[in-house]
């Protein structure tokens, strides 16, 4: 079982969408509010008021990064969930948001995927070069990835599943090294530990089960394989991308807070494992669900899980990255204003409830019919 946390704060790093103007419900902030009252924020010399500068701002990049920091007591950790696609989006976004990375514990990679992956040697650097600005020598960082790399990984789609193109390759375990990072395979659960030995409250699942026969898979994916004895290599349908892990995060009186990246297990999967691997209710579901292209793709099935299926069902959905603006709308639909649909720089603050703890390790938890 996670250690439950007292609070937690995510601020997503990259994603596909930038949303500055829609209203937010309370712990829900966006980037425009966070730079224009931060500390020594930049004002304009003709009106005195604080100026917004957007070529300081982020970006949107095709991938993921989430900047989690739970509490625990009087003490508070980082750890960074997914680096995005590549070296620009993460630099950027990441000096927009003067995001400190010399403290954090570790960077958790959901699955092998460049999209996710990218960034992760960048991110490494950054860290480096801010500690050297700050006179820091730091130790290498844990980067905590499934043991299951690949050579390569592309797509086939539909009809004639033949292969059309690759994405470029994984950062390699002697990069994230020579960046001041060491690479930690792990496919079991398991909870990201602080450099002290203390517990973070973030919990990184093994292999999700595949229980819902909808849920297909990431149709058309390819892994390259490399031939026997030196032989030539060749694809191999890989749909089922095993390697793919979700985040968990235990909130005291409020639930789960789950972070799935791509959803390539499907998103529900990863809630039904959650709920009978930790028998809580969920609060929040966060990340890319993958429902795109919607002609292969279970949307109406996942909206009728999430709304209907799970009980109690989650307090808020946050729709990112590959989830697709048709099934966004969708889950809107659904959930009203529950259903925020989040973008870059976006901070999200859940406090934790004493008072509400109790109650809650009563309720009963489960999937229906």
């Amino acid at each position: 079982m996670p250690t439950r946390v007292d609070k937690l704060e995510f601020l997503v790093l990259v994603d596909n969408s930038i949303e500055r103007l829609q209203k937010l419900p309370p712990g829900f902030i966006h980037e425009l509010p966070q730079h224009i009252h931060a500390p020594g924020a930049e004002r304009d010399e003709l009106t005195g008021l604080p100026l917004t500068r957007f070529a300081n701002f982020c970006c949107g990049a095709h991938g993921l990064s989430i900047l989690l920091t739970t509490t625990i007591g009087d003490k508070s950790y980082k750890v960074l969930f997914d680096a995005g696609p590549e070296h620009l989006s993460i630099d950027r976004n990441v000096q927009a948001m003067k995001t400190d990375l010399t403290d954090v514990e570790a960077i958790v990679l959901s699955h092998w995927h460049v999209d996710h992956s990218g960034g992760i040697v960048r991110a490494l650097e950054m860290r480096q070069e801010q500690a050297a600005r700050a006179g820091k020598a730091l130790p290498p960082l844990p980067v905590d990835v499934h043991p299951a790399r690949p050579i390569r990984r592309g797509l086939a789609p539909p009809p004639k599943y033949i292969p059309i193109t690759n994405w470029t390759a994984d950062p390699t375990y002697a990069e994230m090294a020579a960046a001041n990072g060491v690479a930690v395979p792990n496919d079991q659960a398991h909870e990201v530990t602080s450099a002290a030995g203390d517990s973070t409250g973030v919990h990184v699942s093994g292999e999700i089960p595949r229980v819902h026969p909808y849920e297909r898979g990431l149709v058309g994916a390819v892994t390259w394989m490399e031939g026997e004895d030196g032989g030539a290599g060749e694809w191999m349908t890989d749909e089922q991308i095993r390697d793919e892990r979700y985040v968990a995060v235990d909130v005291k009186g409020k639930g789960l807070v789950l972070f799935s990246a791509c959803s390539h297990a499907g998103i529900s999967n990863v809630v039904t494992d959650a709920m009978e691997r930790f028998d809580r209710p969920v609060h929040m579901v966060v990340g890319g669900l993958h429902l795109v292209p919607v002609e292969v793709q279970p949307v109406d099935e996942t909206v009728d899980f999430l709304v209907r299926r799970v009980q109690p069902r989650p307090d808020w959905v946050l729709p990112l990255h590959c989830t697709g603006m048709a099934p966004r709308a969708k889950l809107v639909n659904a959930f009203g204003e529950k259903c925020v649909p989040a973008g870059v720089g976006m901070k999200v603050v859940v406090d934790g409830d004493d008072a509400r703890e109790a109650a809650l390790d009563d309720v009963d938890v489960g999937v229906v019919a």
